[in-house]
């Protein structure tokens, strides 16, 4: 899949016309472009083509028409259509002289994320029962709201709208039911974030989900929305998202800042030396305001924040049945296995070695 970054004052229709040049002479090159997507309001055009290599797809586009893509990504059909509904022409455009489609590939991606919180109340099997049972109303819901599942695993769900009211609306709903059907073992997230599929990334939407991973990850509140999810849902409704409380919307430097905290935390996490002031350093933020900005949009101090982070990659780990208590203290970040232990059970209720025992009997 392309990106063109289309110049102002171009249409659909000189979109159009660039692809039926491209069909004409794309045999030269053993490519063949099977669709493309235009967004006149963005200013963006991406093609799906299938071709052996990038070069033959620059080349095509050099002597049919010129303009060369700022981008090219490797994408599987599958997942393409999973994302934008589609990986041939619409029905309506097929068959057509000129075949002009103003359908955008700008897509409102959710993030759902059910995950094992105090362990102290229910039992494993109890905790597993309740994520089996979110499953099939999550996906009902996303159906209902006219959104795609892309992925779906234990306790995490990617879904795809066209409609940023839509994703808006659905996420609302599944917040409803989890606010009906009360599991407090569980912690419920949800995060949107919106984008192109093609950027400085390799894989289709990397950033766009990335960014509704860390609204999920660490922003405090059950249901957050990034900065241009909340424009554009404000600009679909002619209302300010804030009218419903249990939204929390980012501002755009809060999520620059969530951006780079999540980015630092991905390469230092592992390393017991880790402290706060490792933080301050790296943000550039003073070591008051750094406090101040995580207490307010992740509710918890550097220190807090960062022990949190490793106990639920341990969660992961302990999960997975491949290491010891001991393996995973220091894989996860912590300087022993005695300090990990204390952590646990001081979060999740219970022993690391008894939520293991609990794992082992359920197997």
């Amino acid at each position: 899949m392309d990106f063109h970054d289309v110049p102002k004052g171009i249409t659909a229709k000189h979109v159009a016309e660039m692809h039926q040049a491209d069909l004409k002479i794309e045999h030269k090159y053993n490519c063949r472009g099977l669709t493309y997507w235009c967004d006149e309001r963005r200013q963006t055009a991406f093609c799906l083509i299938e071709a052996p290599n990038k070069k033959a797809i620059i080349e095509l586009h050099k002597q049919a028409h010129g303009d060369v893509p700022q981008r090219i990504i490797e994408v599987n059909d599958t997942i393409v259509e999973s994302f934008l509904g589609r990986i041939v022409d619409p029905e309506k455009s097929q068959n057509t002289k000129l075949n002009i489609i103003n359908d955008p590939a700008f897509r409102t991606l959710m993030v759902v994320k059910l995950r094992k919180n105090a362990l102290r109340k229910s039992g494993i099997n109890t905790l597993n029962a309740a994520l089996r049972g979110y499953r099939k109303s999550i996906v009902n819901l996303a159906s209902t709201h006219e959104g795609r599942v892309v992925k779906q695993e234990t306790g995490y769900f990617l879904m795809s709208f066209a409609c940023v009211t839509n994703a808006v609306s659905c996420a609302i709903s599944i917040q409803e039911l989890h606010n009906v059907v009360i599991t407090p073992d569980i912690d419920f997230k949800i995060g949107i974030s919106a984008g192109i599929p093609v950027t400085k990334k390799e894989n289709i939407f990397e950033d766009t989900i990335q960014m509704a991973e860390y609204l999920c990850d660490i922003v405090k509140g059950n249901l957050t929305i990034s900065s241009e999810v909340r424009d554009l849902y404000e600009s679909e409704n002619q209302n300010t998202i804030h009218s419903n409380l249990s939204i929390n919307a980012l501002g755009k430097t809060d999520a620059d800042f969530i951006i780079r905290l999540m980015e630092y935390t991905e390469t230092t996490w592992v390393d017991s030396n880790t402290s706060a002031m490792d933080f301050v350093q790296s943000l550039g933020y003073s070591k008051s305001k750094l406090y101040r900005t995580m207490m307010n949009l992740i509710g918890k101090s550097p220190n807090n924040y960062l022990k949190d982070y490793r106990l639920k990659k341990a969660l992961l780990l302990m999960d997975e049945q491949t290491s010891n208590i001991s393996e995973i203290a220091y894989k996860t970040g912590f300087t022993s296995p005695t300090y990990f232990s204390k952590c646990f059970q001081e979060v999740y209720g219970m022993l690391p070695s008894n939520y293991i025992k609990q794992i082992v009997v359920k197997s």
